[in-house]
């Protein structure tokens, strides 16, 4: 950041008075200017038994596959945020359950919060975002063409956790994977 979205003048980074971390700070009208953690949420969406992948039509990793998710916006909750995207990308209307899965990536600055969900009709479309959406077995899962480890985490445990009859929610952090 160069400059304030307050007065337009020159920003600085320095630690304000009574915090501890490095801020952009405007040296005219004195705003300090945070910057966050994003956060995505997500729909393990189910009809029949089957769960609904989108593949991205975007970057990041375009052609691949994920479950609805996207940024939440201002002014909606998280489970709303998970909805929407489900509505969005799958063209899909999804009852949302509860919060399964909470993923920290400090490396990226985000927080993904992925729900479980219900899908009344098995009706689902690309949405702009998306090439194809389409309900999967979890045998017909594309396991070497899903675009984020969280993604690959989530079903992974979703389908362990059902072969088992009990869903538990959880919490994990993900470092940067490996440069190869």
């Amino acid at each position: 950041m160069n400059f304030c979205s307050h007065c337009g003048q020159s920003v600085r980074l320095r630690i304000p008075q009574g915090d501890s971390l490095a801020r952009h700070v405007c040296a005219a009208c004195g705003t300090i200017h945070y910057q966050n953690p994003k956060i995505v949420a997500g729909c393990i969406a189910v009809h029949g038994g089957r769960v609904l992948l989108c593949r991205r039509a975007i970057a990041p990793r375009s052609g691949l596959w994920t479950i609805p998710a996207g940024f939440m916006e201002n002014g909606e909750t998280v489970a709303e945020a998970a909805a929407r995207e489900t509505r969005e990308e799958a063209m899909a209307a999804v009852t949302v359950g509860g919060l399964y899965a909470l993923y920290n990536l400090p490396h990226r600055n985000q927080v993904y919060m992925i729900f479980t969900g219900a899908l009344p009709t098995p009706h689902c479309a690309a949405g702009s975002e998306t090439l194809e959406a389409a309900l999967v077995e979890e045998e017909e899962i594309p396991w070497d063409e899903l675009a984020f480890r969280v993604v690959t985490k989530s079903l992974q445990r979703f389908f362990a956790d059902r072969r088992r009859g009990r869903f538990e929610a959880y919490m994990d952090t993900l470092e940067a994977a490996p440069v190869r």
